[in-house]
């Protein structure tokens, strides 16, 4: 990384950007962050060979933002192939251009068109949006005066391999010529390279490789294909059936950390929430806790768990698939360490399957599908311990003198039964007798939705949130989606979940 740019405030941000980089927690710019941001001010077209993760939309979002002149119109669009990038994508340029005043309009697939449309014209100057719905609505002339200066082409493999590679080129036909382009890929395939030589003027090249890019090979990695209700059910027979010593659940949202923790204290573990809205006294209790063993299970947001150092780790659970192969990385490898083997786990549902494959792919994890166990293999595998562990347990004085007392009273073999009885109570092994969804059932649901699928993939449809930033006359609010377009006033917070 050049030394001139070891740190945000070298870029020469307006302040409003820099501000939100602080507030999300940046310091030092990551490679592609310190390789492309120059040229992107500069205005230059650019290509840019990185995955997710690497720190690809601060790269594209802060020097593009920095650019907004006009605020009365669309001046940046960024492209994603898939909804939940979208969503991501927009969650993360929110924050970090909230207190430049940039308005962000999420479009793709789920709600009336008419909405997004009426959500845009109202002076959004940032659209995140997925190939089909954006070509919707450019081809039905309903997005009038939409110009944007700046396109961002995110994960252009990815929208090759789902077939939007027509959608794309359809799509730059109602842009303007005169604009600048960024295409941001993991790899360089033949129609990519053709692609870019066709929508970028006199683009820079860029290349990162992510240090690390492939997973750690000393932990075992698990997946269990389950109904989307079952998730909770999941997670509690495989901490009965794997008996970790020392574990992380991962979520995706804040709401979902604190329900999970709060779900797992009633059940009797010993586990807490760690997520972005927490304060850092808080953050760092819980931390000591977990490190300290005073904890067993820590529920975490990738956000919050960044940085986060413990050893001794024996599980880590993804209870949502993770967005993308470097989150899936970065989570994985909290366990496994210093020599040690872990044991990751992975929740999927048929939907999330073909995301779980492509997380294989670019990876390079070895990833094998396991069934959940049974109430019943789980009981029998704890009574197999039991019987174990009586064997070989200490005889101790207290015993000895318990068993006088008990003698008198009762007969061995009802003593033996009911101290039987009370140890297997203790094990509280509980839930329905079957979980999730097994081979020949997955093999089926697989079938019938390429069946069903039509011609031209995802993102069609759509869905959009219109937000109003932290700052100016709207007293530090954060809204969006309400009838209005957008709402503020009285410091309200609105249901977006951090992540």
């Amino acid at each position: 990384m050049p030394n001139q740019y070891d740190s945000f405030d070298a870029f020469g941000f307006k302040p409003q950007i820099l501000r939100g980089v602080t507030e999300a927690g940046f310091v030092t710019p990551s490679p592609i962050q310190a390789e492309a941001i120059p040229h992107i001010l500069e205005g230059r077209d650019l290509i840019g060979q990185a995955q997710t993760g690497t720190g690809k939309t601060a790269a594209f979002g802060l020097p593009t933002m920095n650019r907004i002149e006009r605020f009365d119109r669309v001046e940046l669009l960024v492209i994603t192939p898939t909804r939940e990038l979208a969503t991501q994508v927009s969650d993360e340029l929110f924050k970090l251009g909230r207190f430049a005043g940039v308005r962000t309009v999420t479009v793709y697939g789920g709600q009336s068109s008419y909405r997004q449309v009426d959500l845009i014209s109202r002076g959004a100057q940032l659209v995140v949006a997925t190939p089909g719905r954006l070509l919707d609505l450019l081809s039905s002339g309903r997005l009038k005066n939409f110009s944007p200066s700046i396109v961002i082409l995110d994960e252009a493999d990815e929208m090759l391999d789902m077939g939007f590679l027509d959608d794309i080129k359809e799509i730059f036909k109602f842009l303007p010529a005169e604009r600048q382009t960024l295409m941001f890929s993991a790899t360089m395939p033949q129609p990519i390279k053709e692609l870019a030589s066709k929508i970028l003027r006199d683009p820079v090249s860029i290349k990162v490789t992510p240090a690390e890019e492939t997973a750690n090979k000393d932990i075992f990695q698990q997946y269990y294909v389950i109904e989307e209700h079952e998730r909770d059910d999941a997670i509690l027979r495989l901490f009965d059936a794997e008996e970790p010593t020392k574990s992380i659940i991962f979520t995706r949202t804040k709401k979902e950390a604190e329900r999970l923790s709060t779900m797992l204290i009633a059940k009797g573990y010993g586990a807490k929430g760690l997520h972005g809205d927490m304060e850092q006294k808080s953050r760092e209790e819980v931390i000591k806790g977990f490190k300290s063993n005073q904890l067993d299970i820590l529920v975490a947001t990738d956000v919050a768990a960044r940085g986060l150092d413990v050893k001794d780790v024996s599980h880590v659970f993804n209870y949502h698939i993770p967005f993308d192969p470097e989150s899936y990385v970065h989570r994985i490898g909290r366990t496994g360490r210093a020599g040690k083997k872990g044991i990751a786990v992975t929740l999927v549902t048929p939907l999330e399957y073909k995301e779980l494959q492509r997380i294989k792919k670019i990876a390079g994890a070895n990833i094998k599908m396991e069934q959940v166990p049974t109430l019943g293999d789980v009981k029998k595998a704890h009574s197999g311990k039991l019987v174990s562990a009586i064997l070989n347990a200490r005889l101790s004085d207290e015993a000895r003198q318990l068993l006088t007392v008990l003698e008198e009273q009762i007969d061995a073999q009802q003593l033996a039964l009911k101290a039987l009885s009370l140890l297997i109570e203790k094990q509280n092994i509980s839930g329905p007798d079957s979980i999730g969804v097994n081979p020949q059932r997955l093999e089926k649901l697989l079938n019938d939705r390429r069946d069903r699928a039509p011609k031209r993939g995802g993102g069609k449809g759509g869905y959009s949130k219109f937000r109003k930033p932290y700052g100016g006359s709207g007293g530090g609010s954060r809204g969006y989606g309400s009838n209005d377009g957008y709402r503020g006033g009285g410091g309200s917070r609105s249901r977006r979940d951090d992540r």
